[in-house]
Order: structure tokens, then C-alpha cells, then sequence
């Protein structure tokens, strides 16, 4: 089977086979209000912080650590996919980042036939696609066998270890105000993690919260992560959600998936570690 593409055009999905089988998930952050008002026809609803995450001690984890393989079992369980399931999934923010988490999810586990849509439920929407308030309901399916996460993962130590080695990159998507220190509207303390650089998420879409074409993400993080290989490259931001839109654009781009740093600046800067302040 040829590499599905992680993102799919809110134009193609008109032209989908719906006989197949196909999920349609809303992960949308926090808006199980909005899901039950509207939402894309067929479209499941997943909550990031119980579905997408276990969340517990900050300091351990950070804000939105992953679930275990049988945490995550259950949730696909729930949302009625199967190993055959084709997941297309959406949010309500054009940069989709919690539908990125998602996408991030499945590929970790050897699903690939997994797409993000592209300009999320707005740009849905405004294709033509049909919106309902429809409260659906998923089919039953069994277990979703899973016993690791396949994508490389890094954790505080190695973070702590490698940071300011010129072998490594550590990459902070989150927008230069947070990874400066000048604001922090989530997190106890503003900053980031010495040795990082900052490459905010946003800079992966156009004006309009569209993905900029393959060839130009290709571009713009082969110039950015210049001889560094994949392996050594770190990306990270609050919680590790955003942190998973950058990895979906780097595999959009036909790049290796670096590491991802699930704990991120929520575990990071609850543990006395070293930090660079607004000051620093």
C-alpha cells in the first residue's frame, strides 16, 4: 500500500467512499459544548484531556502525558475503529493541533491510514461539507490490540542531557512571547528550555490555517535542522499536543518524524530544572 498522505484537502472529501470504513473524529480541545451544537456529519467526538491523554501530576508528565496502550485501547474501542478503520480527524482550531495529537497517536501505534483535515472544521465547512448536531453513535467494534508507541519519544532526562549539544536540536513550537518568557497563560512559570530553539507552529500554515505545501515545509526544517539527523531532533511545547501539529507537518513534508518531548515547558519547569526567563 503507498504512504496515504497525513493530511487530506477539505475539497476531497466529498469524494470519499463512505461504503468504506471510514471514522470521522472531532477532537476538538475542550468543546464537547460545541460538538453538541455542530459538527461534521459522522463525526465521533474524542476529548483530548480523557481520551488523548492521562492526565495526573504535572511534574510527572507534564499536563497531557499519553494514556497507556490499554487506556488508548479502550478509547479507539470507543470510537468505534478497528485496525481497518480509515481516521479522518478535525478540529476546531485552524492549526488542528489536537487532531494533529490524534494523528500523532495512531501512526505511534501502526495505523496509517490516518488524515488530519486541512483548515480543520472551518475550512470544512466553507468546502461544502454537511454539519449536523447529531449526536453520533459509534458502531461496536472489539479490542484495538496495542503494546508500543512506534514513533521515537524522548523524556526529561535525555531533554536535560542533550539539550545544548551542538549534535542535537531541541525545537519549541510554541509562539516567541511563551518560549521568551514574556507571557504564559498555562504554566506556572514563563520561559523555555535552555538550548532550544524556537520555531512556533503557526509558521507551518498560511494566512488562511492551511498547511504551506509539502515542498515548502521540506524546505524551511531541512534549512532549520541543517546536518542534524531526525534521531537527534527534539520538538516540544507546553503539553505535548502542539508539539505533534510540527511532526505532522515535518511528515507532510516527507521528513522523518523527530522525537517528540511528551512532558514538554509543564513538566520541564516544574521539576527545578534550568530555564531560560524573560530576563535570561
Amino acid at each position: 500500500m503507498s504512504k496515504i498522505s497525513p493530511i487530506i484537502k477539505p475539497e476531497d472529501l466529498t469524494w470519499l467512499n463512505f461504503d468504506e470504513e471510514i471514522v470521522i473524529i472531532d477532537a476538538s480541545a475542550g468543546s464537547q459544548a460545541r460538538y453538541n451544537e455542530n459538527h461534521l456529519v459522522g463525526a465521533i467526538f474524542a476529548n483530548v484531556n480523557e481520551d488523548l491523554a492521562n492526565i495526573g501530576n504535572f511534574a510527572d508528565g507534564g499536563r497531557h502525558p499519553l494514556p497507556s496502550f490499554e487506556q488508548f485501547s479502550k478509547v479507539l474501542q470507543k470510537l468505534g475503529i478497528t485496525k481497518h478503520t480509515h481516521v479522518i480527524v478535525y478540529d476546531d482550531k485552524n492549526g488542528g493541533n489536537a487532531a494533529a495529537r490524534l494523528w500523532w497517536m495512531l501512526k505511534s501505534i501502526g495505523h496509517e491510514k490516518a488524515q488530519v483535515i486541512d483548515g480543520g472544521f472551518q475550512a470544512a465547512v466553507k468546502s461544502g461539507f454537511p454539519t449536523t448536531n447529531k449526536i453520533e453513535t459509534p458502531k461496536s467494534v472489539g479490542e484495538y490490540e496495542i503494546n508500543t508507541w512506534n514513533l521515537p519519544l524522548s523524556n526529561i532526562e535525555e531533554v536535560e542531557k542533550v539539550a545544548k549539544s551542538e549534535e542535537y536540536i531541541l525545537i519549541d513550537v510554541r509562539d516567541a512571547n511563551r518560549f521568551n518568557g514574556l507571557t504564559e497563560p498555562i504554566d506556572t512559570i514563563a520561559g523555555h528550555i535552555p538550548g532550544a530553539i524556537n520555531i512556533p507552529f503557526t509558521e507551518n500554515l498560511d494566512e488562511e490555517g492551511r498547511f504551506l505545501a509539502p515542498e515548502v515545509l521540506n524546505k524551511k526544517y531541512t534549512s532549520a535542522l541543517s546536518s542534524v539527523t531526525a534521531e537527534n531532533v527534539i520538538v516540544h511545547c507546553g503539553s505535548g499536543i502542539t508539539a505533534c501539529h510540527t511532526l505532522l507537518a515535518m511528515d507532510y513534508a516527507g521528513l522523518t518524524i523527530p522525537k517528540l518531548y511528551v512532558g514538554s515547558w509543564s513538566e520541564w519547569s516544574r521539576n527545578n530544572k534550568k530555564m531560560v526567563l524573560a530576563n535570561g
